[in-house]
């Protein structure tokens, strides 16, 4: 008796099962990230929604989960792997542990402008670096940008020596950690929804961003001083499973790599308007000072931050920095 009603149990739980996974049904993909809706990274996810689910009716549905509302900086990519999201688009700081390789982007003053970052991005090397996980089980599918970073500090920083003492907050990435190291400054890992207190209560008393980070965040209204360095890029890359990807259907993972190529050309349109508009809004407050430095002082913390190109060279390689440097070149 007791076997029958084991048997009917069964029945009933693949009658639901079946009834729940229909091969009509539309793929669900979550889209997680950590920053706001009106930041080109959060534009770029809800850009995504919109044309995949117009050009897949039906087969796709799309769910975007913006300021770590599902998963935080330090859990996001663990949840990539296990399958609990589909896409992410960390900053290309989080990628050290996966492919040293990478790490090349967050070397400092190595690309002139965001015009240099593109020609090397969509060179040969740059679309190696793209693939360059999938043994992990990870694969990008493009670059974004954000734009590139500034500095910040409850004190002008208009030469390296400023920095001399002041605790920094950096991504978890040992490049960046090592840029300050070299000025003397003492770098604090932490989360980037925790940036905001940790200013404000001085665990840490600077930081680097860009303008639209800034802005979206508030952090102007917590440090006195932001110096327009444009030293290093915050750009992402938009990352699958690998092992989710290659399992949709050939036509709608076409569609869908087509999506994202044609969301990117918009996402680095977007990217130098926002974070322009960020920066008048930041100095329309009036609660931060905006520090201009003069060429030769540019010139100064490039050459004090230097030695972290020669410090990383084994690990990212020569050849790739080198083809990096010559993307500064029309």
């Amino acid at each position: 008796m007791l076997s029958n009603k084991l048997k009917a149990l069964a029945c009933a739980l693949s009658f639901t099962v079946a009834g729940l996974v229909h091969a009509d049904d539309p793929v669900t993909i979550k889209f997680a990230h950590v920053v706001a809706d009106n930041t080109p990274k959060g534009q770029g996810a809800l850009l995504f929604k919109k044309l995949a689910e117009e050009r897949l009716p039906g087969k796709v549905k799309v769910e975007v989960y913006p300021n770590s509302s599902l998963f935080g900086d330090g859990k996001e990519m663990e949840a990539l792997l296990l399958g609990d999201v589909h896409m992410l688009a960390p900053s290309l700081a989080k990628f050290e542990h996966y492919a040293k390789a990478i790490q090349i982007f967050d070397l400092p003053f190595l690309f002139d402008d965001l015009a240099a970052a593109d020609r090397f991005q969509s060179s040969p090397h740059g679309k190696a670096l793209l693939t360059a996980m999938e043994d992990k089980n990870i694969t990008g599918l493009a670059y974004w940008h954000n734009g590139t970073k500034q500095m910040s500090a409850n004190k002008p920083l208009r030469e390296p020596a400023d920095a001399r003492g002041l605790k920094f907050r950096v991504q978890a990435s040992q490049v960046l950690e090592e840029q300050f190291k070299v000025v003397r400054a003492n770098p604090r890992k932490m989360s980037f929804a925790e940036v905001y207190q940790g200013l404000q209560t001085g665990v840490v008393n600077g930081t680097e961003n860009t303008w639209s980070n800034y802005e979206s965040q508030k952090v102007h209204e917590v440090q006195k001083y932001i110096t327009e360095s444009d030293h290093g890029l915050i750009d992402y890359m938009v990352i699958t499973n690998t092992k989710f990807w290659r399992g949709l259907p050939d036509e709608v993972r076409s569609e869908l790599e087509a999506i994202v190529e044609e969301v990117t050309v918009e996402v680095n349109r977007q990217a130098d308007e926002l974070n322009q508009k960020a920066k008048r809004t930041i100095a329309e407050s009036g609660k931060t000072e905006i520090i201009q430095l003069t060429p030769e002082q540019r010139g100064e913390w490039r050459e004090a931050m230097r030695p972290v190109w020669k410090k990383f060279e084994s690990e990212i390689g020569v050849d790739l920095i080198k083809a990096a440097e010559a993307a500064n070149q029309h």
